[in-house]
Parts: C-alpha cells; structure tokens; sequence
C-alpha cells in the first residue's frame, strides 16, 4: 500500500528542500565580487609577503580577485577584531597566525573577541620559524658572540621585533630566558620598519619571520645567526638552530598562517575556499614559491586546523604566564 504525504507533511518536505538549496546557492554564486582579505601587518612583512601570494595564486588559478587590506597595530589584533566585526558572508576574510589569535589575546587588555568563538578556521597555509639576524657589518658573527657580550654587558644589545605580544617577540624572551641573558627589546609596528633599522645599524639585532627577512639575506645584506624551530628551515638550511647555536635543547617557538573567516559563514563558502587554497598548496610552483620567501607549505583539513586553535589558544596563556613577557 502506498503511504502518501499529508499536506502538512508535503509542506515541511518543500521547506527541507528550499533551505537545502538556500544553503547550496552561496557556494554555487560563490564569489561573484571581490573578496577582501585582512592582513594584520604592515605591507612587506611575513605575513603581508604570504597573504599576497595567495591572493594572487588564487585570482591566476580561480579566476577570483582578492584584495589584500593591510590593517595593522597592537600585535595584529587590530585586523582580527576588524575581521571578527565583518559580514560572515564570505567576503571578507583575514591571514591570521599565532601571534595574534593565540597570544596576542593574553597580552591586550580590552578585546572583546575570543578566536575560537567569532572565527572559523578556512585553511592553514604554511609555517615558518622565527629568525634571529644582524646586518653583515655587525661585529656579531654567531648567536655565541651575541650570548657573550649580553653575559658581559647585560641589557647592552638591542633587537627589533615587529611588535609587543607577536610571536617574534614573545620568541626573544623564551630565548633570553633559556640562554639567562638580557637584551633590551625595541618594538616596531611590523618586520620592516624594523629590519630597516637592523640592516642601517640602528638597532643590534633583528628577531624576525624569516619570510620578511629572507631578501635581505640572500642580497648579502643580513647574516643570519640561528632559526628558533626544532629543525632547520629548508630555505636557510645553511643556518642552525637556536638549540644547535646556543646549545639550549629542545628550544623551538615556530609560528603558522592561515586564512579564517567571521563565525556564521556559510559552511558551503567555506569548504570551496577551503578546497581551493588545499588545490594551491599542491601546485610545485606555488609550494616554492612560498619556500623561497622562508615559509613551509602546510595544507591541513579545516578541522585539524580549528582544533589546533582550540587547543593553542588557552595552552599560550600559560606559556605567556610563565614566560613573564609585558607589554612596554
């Protein structure tokens, strides 16, 4: 016997099928405009070189057009907020790292954003680690030469950072700490500025991503001293680790980027651009391209990308804690 639909039932069934459709239509339209990305570091930094790429990746290989919007200050959070208050529509999105998703919140006072809240994570791009430098004319020929004149002079050696409560900065500590020397840290807004001062004298040291660092480097114009991670980056493999340099083992403070988009954009949206930047991170050209700026290629599922974050996030306020890293 044939069992048919009451019209109570027919209508719910119509309703099911027309918010089905509703939910496949953003992905199927999806972008028919520009798309924004917020880049929370000034122009020429790490971030920015990264952001840049794969915005241009992107439009060659999908056809869409990205444009990069450099929102910077206060550690990155300032472009996060921006993104956090932004239509979740897809339209806007913002290369976020750790230093300001998972940091950065334990060291500003005031945010009113929580990263694993008013953020969903589209794709994790890349890695890098943070870069300890000097200009080819420094007296400083290794990271030993460096420990030893801070252990002689203490708070005489000065470094650049991009700015209070990065990861760079945070990174300096944990290895003043480690190395039981003292440096005397000066603040920038963004790598730039303060590779400009590194590379004119005006500052000793230039702690980095090495992305922002890395033309200078193989223009001959930065000598670069140790990497923190764990292993040596593939694009300076000439250079040794923090722990291989300074003998500190275990020493690695590495940092990651990835695009993230507001809370409540459409599942749909986000697994197409998702796809797509996982499709870039396969492509040869582009894998060195971002190897060539410094940075290791990483494609990641969404959801081990925001279950790193989740995991991260409250992990760092210790590290903050502990680490006794404040604000100037």
């Amino acid at each position: 016997m044939r069992r048919f639909l009451k019209p109570a039932g027919l209508a719910l069934l119509g309703l099911g099928m027309a918010l089905t459709a509703q939910a496949q239509a953003p992905a199927a339209n999806y972008p028919d405009k520009p798309i924004r990305l917020i880049v929370p570091f000034p122009p020429g930094g790490g971030t920015d070189i990264l952001a840049r790429l794969v915005a241009t990746e992107l439009g060659a290989r999908q056809g869409w057009t990205l444009v990069a919007d450099n929102k910077a200050g206060a550690g990155g959070t300032i472009g996060i907020g921006e993104a956090v208050k932004a239509a979740p529509t897809g339209y806007e999105l913002v290369m976020g790292q750790k230093d300001n998703l998972v940091i950065g919140p334990w060291l500003y006072k005031g945010l009113t954003w929580d990263p694993t809240r008013d953020l969903v994570a589209v794709a994790h791009v890349a890695y890098t680690p943070v870069l300890i430098a000097t200009s080819v004319n420094s007296k400083f020929q290794s990271l030993e030469d460096v420990i030893a004149a801070a252990r002689k002079d203490p708070g005489k050696i000065s470094y650049g950072s991009p700015g209070n409560g990065t990861s760079i900065h945070l990174a300096a500590e944990l290895f003043q700490k480690a190395a039981g020397i003292q440096l005397t840290h000066v603040p920038y807004k963004g790598s730039n500025p303060a590779l400009m001062d590194a590379l004119a004298g005006n500052i000793d040291l230039l702690v980095s991503s090495v992305p922002s660092a890395m033309g200078q480097i193989k223009a001959g114009k930065l000598r670069a001293l140790a990497v923190t991670s764990a292993a040596r980056s593939s694009s300076l493999p000439e250079v040794p680790t923090v722990a291989q340099a300074a003998r500190l083992k275990d020493f690695d403070v590495s940092t990651w980027y990835g695009l993230f988009a507001p809370a409540g954009t459409p599942a749909p949206v986000v697994d197409k651009l998702h796809a797509a930047v996982n499709r870039l991170l396969e492509d040869a050209a582009v894998r060195a391209a971002i190897q060539a700026q410094g940075a290791e290629p990483q494609a990641k599922s969404a959801a081990a990308f925001a279950t790193q974050l989740r995991t991260e996030y409250p992990q760092w306020k210790g590290i903050v804690e502990a680490a006794g890293v404040k604000l100037d």
